[in-house]
């Protein structure tokens, strides 16, 4: 990772140790140490309060891409993949592709792969909606890695109900809120939806 995003995930634990009055901690251990530290509370807690309203709701919030999706939005939360524009929209993408991945090849209604096995429909029905999430992702500017293991989990079988799909993107909507409250509250400009551009430059005579 570059200078700048260590110094901003830095920026990051301080801020937060400084709310909580904990700065003595920054001081007394290793910055590596803090930040791994930092990241084993902020994650867990951040998937843990996800699952828990899964539990509560007996709906599926808690599904596996979400982990990286929380490690990109407090590990580098200032990278554009980690803004809410790309994690929302790269997210809907995936399951989107996902699930026209399962009707395209009659998969809609089949056990999940990991019950039934993988057939070549199966195989077709993956590789197309990872490459369409990829696509899309690219063309619309929208890149955010995680979202091409929401379409696997998806066209494997694994959440493949339309009525799902709400449920799902309700959980990143709410993991990136959790990410918005923590950022701006250790001090970190964690936009509102898509990084602001750095303003061009004019020529130094004008």
């Amino acid at each position: 990772m570059s200078k700048q995003s260590d110094q901003v995930r830095q920026r990051l634990v301080s801020g937060v140790l400084r709310q909580l009055h904990l700065e003595v901690m920054s001081q007394r251990f290793n910055p590596r140490l803090v930040l791994a530290a930092f990241n084993l509370v902020n994650g867990g807690l951040s998937i843990a309060l996800i699952a828990m309203v899964a539990l509560v709701t007996q709906q599926a919030f808690i599904f596996p891409s979400l982990g990286a999706t929380a490690f990109l939005l407090f590990h580098v939360p200032l990278a554009e993949a980690a803004s809410p524009r790309n994690v929302i929209s790269a997210h809907i993408l995936g399951a989107l592709c996902g699930w026209l991945s399962l009707w395209l090849f009659g998969l809609h209604d089949a056990p999940a792969a990991f019950i039934s096995g993988v057939e070549w429909s199966r195989v077709a029905a993956a590789g197309l909606s990872l490459g369409l999430t990829s696509s899309l992702m690219i063309l619309l500017r929208v890149a955010h890695p995680p979202a091409g293991a929401t379409a696997l989990i998806v066209s494997l079988g694994l959440m493949h109900e339309l009525q799902q799909m709400p449920v799902l993107i309700s959980a990143v909507v709410l993991l990136v809120c959790q990410a918005f409250l923590i950022n701006r509250l250790a001090g970190i400009p964690y936009p509102l939806w898509r990084p602001s551009r750095p303003p061009i430059k004019g020529n130094e005579n004008d």
